[in-house]
Protein backbone atom coordinates (compact mmCIF):
# COMPACT_ATOMS: atom_id res chain seq x y z
CA UNK A 1 0.00 0.00 0.00
CA UNK A 2 2.90 2.38 0.64
CA UNK A 3 4.19 1.65 -2.46
CA UNK A 4 1.07 2.91 -4.46
CA UNK A 5 0.96 5.93 -2.74
CA UNK A 6 4.92 6.98 -3.60
CA UNK A 7 4.01 5.69 -6.93
CA UNK A 8 1.01 8.28 -7.02
CA UNK A 9 2.81 10.79 -5.38
CA UNK A 10 5.51 10.80 -7.76
CA UNK A 11 3.33 10.39 -11.08
CA UNK A 12 1.41 13.09 -10.00
CA UNK A 13 4.47 15.39 -9.48
CA UNK A 14 5.56 14.43 -13.07
CA UNK A 15 2.41 15.26 -14.65
CA UNK A 16 2.91 18.54 -12.90
CA UNK A 17 6.01 19.05 -14.43
CA UNK A 18 5.27 18.32 -18.04
CA UNK A 19 2.33 20.55 -18.02
CA UNK A 20 4.09 23.27 -16.20
CA UNK A 21 7.23 23.38 -18.36
CA UNK A 22 4.69 22.53 -21.52
CA UNK A 23 4.65 25.03 -24.67
CA UNK A 24 1.21 26.24 -24.61
CA UNK A 25 -0.44 25.45 -28.02
CA UNK A 26 -1.99 28.36 -29.95
CA UNK A 27 -3.94 27.61 -32.70
CA UNK A 28 -2.58 30.59 -35.19
CA UNK A 29 0.50 30.31 -33.76
CA UNK A 30 4.51 29.11 -34.69
CA UNK A 31 7.55 30.26 -32.94
CA UNK A 32 6.01 33.57 -31.68
CA UNK A 33 4.37 34.60 -34.56
CA UNK A 34 0.88 34.32 -33.93
CA UNK A 35 -2.45 35.53 -36.59
CA UNK A 36 -5.04 37.69 -35.88
CA UNK A 37 -7.14 34.61 -37.80
CA UNK A 38 -6.09 32.11 -40.16
CA UNK A 39 -9.20 31.75 -42.67
CA UNK A 40 -11.07 34.24 -45.00
CA UNK A 41 -13.94 33.47 -46.93
CA UNK A 42 -14.51 35.79 -49.70
CA UNK A 43 -18.20 34.80 -50.11
CA UNK A 44 -19.17 35.43 -53.52
CA UNK A 45 -16.81 37.24 -56.22
CA UNK A 46 -16.73 38.06 -59.44
CA UNK A 47 -15.29 36.29 -62.50
CA UNK A 48 -11.85 37.99 -63.66
CA UNK A 49 -11.78 40.22 -60.77
CA UNK A 50 -8.53 39.23 -58.26
CA UNK A 51 -9.54 39.74 -54.71
CA UNK A 52 -7.05 40.54 -51.91
CA UNK A 53 -6.55 39.75 -48.28
CA UNK A 54 -3.88 40.61 -45.58
CA UNK A 55 -3.09 38.07 -42.54
CA UNK A 56 -1.64 39.95 -40.14
CA UNK A 57 0.52 38.74 -37.32
CA UNK A 58 2.50 40.02 -34.45
CA UNK A 59 5.97 37.99 -32.78
CA UNK A 60 4.63 37.59 -29.42
CA UNK A 61 7.73 35.50 -28.98
CA UNK A 62 11.40 36.50 -27.21
CA UNK A 63 13.33 35.87 -30.82
CA UNK A 64 13.31 37.43 -34.10
CA UNK A 65 11.60 35.30 -36.83
CA UNK A 66 12.44 35.28 -40.19
CA UNK A 67 9.40 34.10 -43.04
CA UNK A 68 11.55 31.62 -45.24
CA UNK A 69 8.94 31.24 -48.24
CA UNK A 70 4.69 31.61 -48.29
CA UNK A 71 4.01 28.84 -50.96
CA UNK A 72 0.33 28.43 -52.58
CA UNK A 73 -1.43 25.35 -53.59
CA UNK A 74 -1.80 26.58 -57.03
CA UNK A 75 -1.13 29.10 -59.58
CA UNK A 76 -4.04 31.09 -58.88
CA UNK A 77 -3.44 31.83 -55.38
CA UNK A 78 -0.37 34.77 -54.63
CA UNK A 79 1.16 34.73 -51.45
CA UNK A 80 3.24 38.40 -50.66
CA UNK A 81 5.54 38.39 -47.06
CA UNK A 82 7.91 40.32 -45.71
CA UNK A 83 11.54 40.02 -46.73
CA UNK A 84 12.72 41.28 -43.43
CA UNK A 85 13.00 39.89 -40.44
CA UNK A 86 10.50 39.84 -37.45
CA UNK A 87 11.22 41.20 -34.11
CA UNK A 88 9.93 40.45 -31.20
CA UNK A 89 6.89 43.25 -30.41
CA UNK A 90 6.52 43.88 -34.38
CA UNK A 91 3.80 42.67 -36.56
CA UNK A 92 3.58 42.79 -40.18
CA UNK A 93 1.16 40.58 -43.77
CA UNK A 94 1.09 38.21 -45.25
CA UNK A 95 -1.12 39.53 -48.83
CA UNK A 96 -2.94 36.90 -50.44
CA UNK A 97 -4.17 37.76 -53.94
CA UNK A 98 -6.92 34.99 -55.60
CA UNK A 99 -7.09 34.94 -59.39
CA UNK A 100 -10.68 34.64 -59.96
CA UNK A 101 -10.58 33.16 -63.49
CA UNK A 102 -12.33 29.67 -62.69
CA UNK A 103 -16.01 29.72 -61.89
CA UNK A 104 -17.08 27.74 -58.79
CA UNK A 105 -16.22 27.39 -55.33
CA UNK A 106 -13.33 27.14 -54.13
CA UNK A 107 -10.74 26.68 -50.97
CA UNK A 108 -6.83 27.52 -51.02
CA UNK A 109 -4.14 26.92 -48.75
CA UNK A 110 -1.05 28.94 -47.91
CA UNK A 111 1.30 27.42 -45.80
CA UNK A 112 3.60 29.74 -44.35
CA UNK A 113 7.42 28.18 -43.66
CA UNK A 114 9.48 29.98 -40.90
CA UNK A 115 13.22 29.57 -40.92
CA UNK A 116 14.50 26.77 -38.08
CA UNK A 117 10.53 25.74 -37.60
CA UNK A 118 9.28 22.42 -38.35
CA UNK A 119 5.66 23.13 -37.95
CA UNK A 120 4.46 25.91 -40.77
CA UNK A 121 1.72 28.21 -40.37
CA UNK A 122 -1.68 27.19 -42.51
CA UNK A 123 -3.71 30.06 -44.14
CA UNK A 124 -6.66 29.17 -45.96
CA UNK A 125 -8.98 31.32 -48.30
CA UNK A 126 -12.54 29.95 -49.80
CA UNK A 127 -15.49 31.62 -51.78
CA UNK A 128 -17.46 31.14 -54.74
CA UNK A 129 -16.46 32.61 -58.28
CA UNK A 130 -20.10 33.82 -59.76
CA UNK A 131 -20.21 34.89 -63.47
Amino acid sequence: MKNLKYLTLIFTILLTSVLAFAKPALELSADGLNFGKSTHNFGKIKQNQPVTIEFSFVNNGTKTVIIEDATAECGCTKPEFPPRPIQPGKGGIIKVTFDSKTMGVFTKKITVKLVNDNDPVVLSISGEVVA
